[in-house]
């Protein structure tokens, strides 16, 4: 029996390739009698897990000297907290973009422990694209700028990375691992694990050795990246299985040839869905074309009365998790790494085949 595509914006699919592999090894890692799950984290089989998984992100996104991988828990939403309690201590003051729902959690989290100036913001025409380098009014005295490369819920993806005087920090849950990355235009970088990287409950963050250990004294231990970085991301029992599952999917990135034949694969997936859109009379995506994410697409339909019926025939076709966020409506296409191109090809195909019969 085949699976269906599952289009959800997160927790998202996984490689199957890496759902059998995990299997086959759930009862017995590599002849050690115990499942990962069932591991300590300091034991040496553990530890050459988390060792060959940061070996190979490194090697994957050409982290430089000079940069941490941490790998904590608490998903991205603490480091809405995490990165101006470390960061911005000295400065008391930060830059940050507002370009939608994601951006504006970053946003109303921060004021909580500095002062937040907002540099650009497309609020005021619905969070419809990205603002251009021309129209961020950065501050001289910033400690860094904050922006989310793609927002999940809008879909709208910057096309360029920022310009700032100031350390770049970058929300790239839905975008990490999906194309090459410069990571050494970045002060950090941080990701949820559930779109790209491998299942809920595991958080990477690159950061510059440079901003370590600079945080504000009320900032708990664990809250503090020096602490992690110090500790190996051990200080308290990891993610571990989530740990292991993520370098698995390490592993099958390097098979696939690496972060340049994953962009090629997800450029395709992504033009051909928003081709299919732009040809239709009936479907259509409220995005700016210059500011289109890659992994989240939203559409709408022409007759929203038909939402219900045709969620209801993508499931029965197989298709998945298309609603879209409550917040905007909708549908929603979310086609990271894990998709294959069959699956866009199979939601293609059965949009066409919905107009024709109902449009």
């Amino acid at each position: 029996m085949s699976r269906p595509y599952n289009f959800s914006a997160g927790p998202a699919m996984l490689p199957e390739a890496v759902l059998q592999r995990a299997q086959a090894e759930m009862l017995d890692w590599q002849g050690t009698g115990m499942c990962v799950a069932e591991m300590s984290h300091r034991g040496k089989e553990f530890m050459s897990i988390a060792e060959q998984a940061e070996r190979d992100l490194r090697d994957l996104l050409g982290v430089p000297d000079g940069y941490r991988v941490l790998f904590l828990q608490g998903g991205a939403s603490s480091q809405f907290a995490m990165v101006p309690m470390n960061l911005a201590a000295g400065a008391g003051k930060a830059d940050y973009l507002n370009t939608g729902s994601w951006s504006k959690k970053a946003i109303a989290e921060a004021h909580r422990y500095c002062a937040v100036h907002v540099a650009a913001s497309t609020q005021p025409e619905g969070f419809k694209r990205a603002p251009t380098q021309a129209e961020l009014q950065l501050s001289d005295d910033a400690a860094y700028l904050h922006y989310t490369p793609n927002e999940t819920i809008e879909g709208v993806e910057f096309p360029y990375v920022p310009e700032s005087r100031a350390p770049l920090v970058a929300d790239m849950s839905s975008t990490l691992l999906s194309r090459p990355v410069d990571v050494s235009r970045y002060g950090l970088i941080y990701a949820g694990a559930q779109k790209n990287i491998g299942p809920a409950g595991l958080t990477i963050v690159i950061v510059r050795e440079d901003l370590l250990g600079a945080c504000h004294e009320f900032t708990p231990t664990m809250f503090q990246y020096g602490v992690h970085a110090d500790n190996g991301s051990m200080y308290n029992t990891p993610p571990t299985y989530a740990w292991y599952l993520a370098g698995l999917v390490f592993q099958w990135l390097k098979d696939l040839g690496g972060l340049e034949g994953m962009a090629e694969i997800n450029r395709r997936k992504a033009q051909r869905l928003y081709a299919a859109i732009d040809a239709s009379a009936f479907y259509a995506n409220p995005v700016e074309p210059a500011s289109r994410s890659w992994m989240n697409v939203p559409f709408t339909l022409a007759d929203p009365s038909l939402d219900a019926d045709f969620l209801a025939g993508a499931r029965e076709a197989g298709l998945l998790t298309l609603k879209g966020h409550r917040s905007v409506g909708g549908m929603r296409a979310s086609i990271y790494n894990a998709m294959p191109e069959a699956g866009v090809d199979a939601l293609i195909a059965f949009m066409a085949e919905f107009e024709r019969t109902r449009g």
